[in-house]
């Protein structure tokens, strides 16, 4: 039992890279935009260009 304790940190550490990744995630504005990327399928980008 007293072998599995280096377990604790490693899964504290792993904890707080992730909470860490996630508030940089919202501090980036990764989140801003939820409809954007769901609408955008309805734009018809393929127009042919005029030279």
């Amino acid at each position: 039992m007293m072998n599995f304790f280096f377990l604790i940190p490693i899964a504290l550490g792993l904890g707080a890279i992730g909470l860490g990744t996630f508030l940089w995630s919202l501090k980036d504005g990764q989140y801003e935009d939820l409809d954007g990327a769901a609408e955008r399928i309805l734009f018809d980008d393929d127009s042919p260009r005029r030279s």
